[in-house]
């Protein structure tokens, strides 16, 4: 999905990876040939990600009020990270997302598929409590297109490993 959503963007566009938590996926991004950087709430995961990919830029930010201009990004990376929006704030997080975007411009949104809402207490041994939200394609497409985009591939694969449920993949066009 990365190798395709790269060759839609174009090599040395500027794209965000927001929600970039630790950088993985900007990393991966970035040697793809995107000018890529990350935007994440936690100074925790930037810290992280700072020092495993110390020649990006990584910034504290909301992704509900990006610092970033109008028009001013050719690609946008939302990587499991609006699983953590609540429902009624999503059309506002999609509407941010085509805001930032050129005409023309990509999203990519990684999701798992479901209807309710999962709560990891300690995840990976940490003392923190993880709420995300399990959504369905057609409904986050449906909202993409609400915000002024137009769904370009839908890509849904069964869990692999120990995943529990399918993996959504769209990349939708401003």
């Amino acid at each position: 999905m990365f190798a395709a959503f790269a060759e839609l963007v174009g090599p040395g566009e500027a794209v965000a990876d927001l929600g970039c938590g630790p950088g993985r996926a900007t990393g991966h991004l970035r040697s793809l040939g995107l000018d890529v950087f990350g935007v994440d709430l936690s100074e925790g995961m930037l810290a992280i990600a700072r020092r495993e990919n110390p020649d990006l830029l990584f910034v504290q930010g909301s992704m509900l009020t990006l610092d970033v201009a109008d028009g001013s990004l050719a690609g946008v990376v939302s990587w499991y990270s609006s699983i953590h929006t609540p429902v009624d704030e999503l059309p506002s997080l999609f509407g941010e997302f085509r805001r930032v975007l050129v005409p023309g411009g990509h999203l990519l949104i990684g999701f798992q598929v479901g209807d309710e809402p999962k709560r990891h207490d300690r995840p990976f041994g940490h003392d923190v409590i993880l709420d995300f939200q399990r959504r369905q394609p057609e409904f986050i497409g449906g909202l993409l297109e609400a915000a002024g985009f137009e769904v370009v591939s839908r890509t849904v694969r069964a869990a692999q490993g120990t995943e529990l449920t399918p993996q959504a993949f769209l990349i939708a066009r401003a």
